[in-house]
């Protein structure tokens, strides 16, 4: 599976490690993600694409806020 905006990923390094977040933007080897709670939606992380594992889901964040991103990922059973 491709890596792509909207993508529900889990990150495998760094002091976020096991979090689930969902991408809201690609680079290089480079993505940004969010949670809507430590990370907003507004100012993403931008993490290694090595340091994250890529999950089977998807959120559709256009026009989404941080707590229905919360929400959204909690139901998949990702959340806090």
């Amino acid at each position: 599976m491709e890596l792509k905006i909207g993508s529900v990923v889990r990150a495998k390094a760094g002091r976020d490690k096991d979090s689930f977040f969902v991408v809201t933007a690609v680079e290089k080897e480079y993505c940004f993600i969010a949670d809507g709670k430590s990370r907003k939606l507004t100012k993403p992380k931008r993490k290694n694409t090595k340091h994250i594992s890529l999950t089977n889901s998807m959120i559709d964040i256009k026009d989404i806020t941080d707590k229905k991103l919360r929400t959204q990922l909690k139901e998949f059973g990702c959340g806090e």
